[in-house]
């Protein structure tokens, strides 16, 4: 496959200065970089393309014989693949101020010395009960997490002595080195492997902690919890999560609440429901009845003739909201009880009761068997 024009791959002029080139070449490599288009097989071809036609029309000598000769001019001595290699006198010298600006462009060139650094965040679950998150409470929790050690006050070395800088990075935590490749010279970062990162080395480690200036301990934590809250709220406590690091503040510890069901009252957002049963008696003749709310029990009469799944609301003897508006309602559903074993005496009178009160009052069953008749005509 024959080459392209390496003046029409960097899209300038023959005759064009080397500035001009230059800069053509970094707007492209720029453009088509691996790193700006991860996966994308025609931009890395382009890339090597862009960098091969750099390699020449960049190096003076070369640009002559190509300007006079064209491809055959360079052909061998040049390209990905040439037999001048990479990185030599005549080859990639020229890529590396330009590949530094990208290099840095993309993080790589950038000093990377890590600083003071917040602690971990903690988690603690807990439970509470229903009538807990309803209306708040205090609570006492007992956990274990690390905390500075106060025999080094978090330095890691033994009493009287201290950290001296590490002589291999000068206490910058990271040795740098050069590293050459077929885009130029490269200068990479890393932790230093005589102090681990940290800049400084302990030669006397505290026999408290050993040396990790942190100890392990268990501590009592007083926890007020709003009303309102429901199973899944977070409660933070600021500064009771692990220590921090290179004197950075301490995290912060995130108490996770589950509540625990109720034997009558159901939760739906701020707002209670209870099932009451009653008996067939008391709907048909109505009667006071004693509900129980989360403020105790409180007296509520029902009409004559209530049906069964009928709900009646009780204004503002729900959960109090979390953010202190209100409160929300209490949903008493009234579920009429249908006795499952009767004597021969109860049966009786409620045949007696049947006959007496006629299927002309029951409109619901009425409705419901015309209904029925209609589709299975009948």
């Amino acid at each position: 496959m024959s080459k392209r024009d390496y003046y029409d791959v960097l899209d300038v002029q023959k005759g064009e200065d080397e500035q001009s080139i230059k800069k053509a070449y970094r707007k492209l490599a720029m453009k088509y970089h691996p790193d700006r288009n991860s996966g994308d097989k025609e931009a890395e071809e382009k890339f090597k393309e862009i960098n091969e036609a750099y390699e020449v029309l960049g190096n003076s000598e070369k640009k002559a014989r190509y300007d006079q000769f064209g491809h055959a001019g360079v052909d061998g001595q040049g390209g990905f693949g040439g037999a001048s290699g990479f990185g030599g006198a005549s080859g990639f010298g020229g890529f590396e101020d330009i590949f530094g600006d990208i290099f840095d462009m993309f993080g790589g060139g950038g000093r990377r010395r890590s600083g003071p650094q917040k602690g971990e965040d903690l988690q603690y679950e807990m439970s509470i009960t229903f009538e807990e998150a309803a209306f708040g409470v205090e609570k006492e929790i007992s956990i274990k997490k690390h905390e500075k050690c106060s025999t080094c006050s978090g330095t890691g070395a033994k009493e009287g002595t201290s950290k001296r800088t590490c002589s291999k990075c000068n206490g910058t935590g990271e040795v740098r080195y050069a590293q050459r490749t077929p885009l130029g010279q490269f200068v990479n970062v890393k932790p230093c492997d005589e102090c681990h990162g940290e800049g400084s080395v302990i030669e006397q480690p505290c026999q408290t902690c050993n040396g990790t200036g942190n100890v392990l301990k268990n501590k009592t934590i007083k926890l007020k919890i709003p009303a309102g809250v429901d199973s899944g709220s977070a409660i933070s406590v600021r500064g009771e999560g692990g220590p921090g690091v290179k004197g950075g503040p301490m995290g912060d510890l995130y108490v996770v609440l589950r509540v625990k069901s109720h034997k009558i009252f159901k939760r739906d957002g701020n707002d209670i429901v209870c099932e009451v049963p009653i008996t067939f008696a008391q709907a048909a003749l109505g009667e006071e009845l004693i509900i129980p709310t989360l403020d105790g029990r409180v007296k509520y009469n029902i009409p004559e003739g209530t049906q069964s799944g009928t709900v009646f609301r009780l204004k503002g003897k729900g959960v109090p909201s979390l953010r202190g508006h209100g409160r929300g309602d209490h949903y008493v559903k009234i579920i009429v009880e249908v006795p499952k074993k009767l004597n021969q005496k109860q049966k009786d009178m409620l045949k007696k009761f049947a006959e007496e009160m006629g299927e002309e009052v029951h409109e619901q069953r009425k409705s419901f068997v015309d209904k029925a008749k209609d589709i299975l005509g009948i």
